[in-house]
């Protein structure tokens, strides 16, 4: 099964973009993404939307934050994303006439709704200067995916 990669994705494009001191191109980025520019400016779109990120045509444009990480939290980001599914982990459809799968799903979702609840409530108390590395005399460059 594939994860969902785009959280982790997204995360490590915008510590890059804390540091950038110019805007850093969709092809830039989407290398160190290990996709196009196309799937990356699509990922990155709820973003741009929701004003975390700003993106520039042409000729000195590119993506940049519009907002210090100071101010974006992760729930900001997962939200931006779509909120993706947090859980490969599903119940099957209820069959109606057996009351165990209906328990059973009722004891799964109820689970995974309390679970879920406290992953977007950690979220939203993490900004996303806490996940900056330590600082480096330069900048770190944005990372070519294997």
């Amino acid at each position: 099964m594939n994860k969902d990669t785009r959280l982790s994705d997204v995360l490590h494009t915008l510590l890059h973009l804390g540091h950038a001191t110019q805007p850093l191109t969709s092809d830039v980025l989407a290398r160190s993404m290990g996709t196009n520019p196309a799937v990356f400016r699509r990922t990155m779109a709820g973003l741009r939307d929701a004003g975390h990120v700003r993106s520039g045509k042409g000729h000195g444009g590119g993506w940049q934050l519009a907002r210090p990480l100071s101010a974006i939290t992760l729930l900001d980001v997962y939200t931006a994303l779509g909120r993706p599914m947090l859980f490969a982990i599903g119940r099957r459809p209820a069959h109606p006439d057996c009351q165990v799968q209906a328990s059973v799903n009722v004891a799964l979702g109820d689970t995974l709704a309390q679970a879920e609840a406290l992953f977007v409530q950690r979220f939203s108390e993490v900004t996303l200067d806490t996940l900056m590395p330590p600082p480096r005399s330069a900048a770190p460059q944005p990372c070519q995916a294997d």
